[in-house]
């Protein structure tokens, strides 16, 4: 853990949990790498009311797994003001950066499993992925 990093804990599903440990495994890193990576992803997209509606929605299904991640503190700075943009287009507020983390990681994560490994493999172009080859 560098000294820079924040620690939060999100909320997602098994099949969510299983999916990001495959990722993590194909890119040769951990589980918060792959967090950060996905943020990085998903977070310039959110913007509009239709995504930030279906970001919302990710939370409404029950996620019964909690996972413990580390964020570079500028990544995880990000999520202040991702949340304010959810609380002014929908009137809805997130009440935690882990809340807005976890709705995030939940609608970066509904894509294609292929199209993630891919932006992925994209992301870190030196680093080959197991799962883009299968």
């Amino acid at each position: 853990m560098d000294s820079d990093e924040i620690m939060l804990t999100v909320r997602i599903t098994v099949a969510e949990r299983s999916l990001l440990r495959h990722l993590a495994q194909g890119h040769r890193s951990d589980l918060s790498e792959v967090v950060a990576d996905g943020l990085i992803d998903v977070l310039p997209t959110l913007y509009g009311p239709a995504r930030v509606h279906r970001l919302l929605a990710a939370l409404a299904v029950p996620a019964p797994c909690a996972l413990t991640v580390w964020l570079p503190a500028p990544l995880a700075d990000l999520l202040v003001p991702a949340a304010a943009q959810v609380a002014l287009a929908t009137g809805v507020r997130l009440g935690s950066g882990s809340a807005m983390l976890g709705a995030a990681l939940r609608l970066w994560l509904d894509q294609d499993p292929g199209q993630l490994a891919a932006n992925l493999s994209l992301m870190h172009a030196g680093r080959p992925s197991a799962l883009v080859a299968a």
